[in-house]
């Protein structure tokens, strides 16, 4: 089994939680072929701004994975509009745990961090990204 951090935004967390499927674009797809069923997923929601308020970045909850990598063009997930991206290379998913955890309370924790005042660079520019069973298990018993 492999653990991941799946990297997204609040807009596209609720369509995760509600649709149960997890999908990105076509340029991550060597990482998403590597995802197999039994695989958990622990979503990230990224430091966002709404109206003049930061929302500081989350742990939202745990997926178990349900199926294969497949493809799927419908249009469930919101994109930056210059990229008009549906995020096409989708898994099934079934939640295991959510609830909320704040993320910058337990970067000194987590292993796979290992630069912890840029932590921010192992996140950037990544859809989804495998991290090690202690830091998964860290994360599950907190959230």
């Amino acid at each position: 089994m492999t653990y991941w951090l799946c990297i997204t935004n609040r807009d596209n967390w609720e369509a995760v939680r509600k649709k149960n499927v997890w999908g990105v674009a076509k340029r991550h797809r060597n990482t998403i072929a590597k995802v197999k069923p039994g695989d958990k997923l622990v979503f990230y929601v990224k430091q966002e701004r709404k109206n003049k308020e930061v929302l500081e970045p989350k742990i939202v909850g745990i997926f178990e994975v349900v199926s294969e990598p497949y493809p799927d063009s419908t249009k469930i997930f919101k994109s930056p509009p210059h990229l008009n991206e549906t995020y096409p290379l989708r898994v099934k998913i079934k939640p295991v745990k959510l609830g909320e955890l704040d993320f910058k309370p337990i970067i000194p924790k987590l292993s796979f961090i290992t630069n912890k005042k840029r932590w921010s660079g192992h996140l950037m520019g990544k859809a989804m990204r495998e991290i090690p069973e202690e830091d998964y298990k860290l994360i599950e018993g907190l959230l």
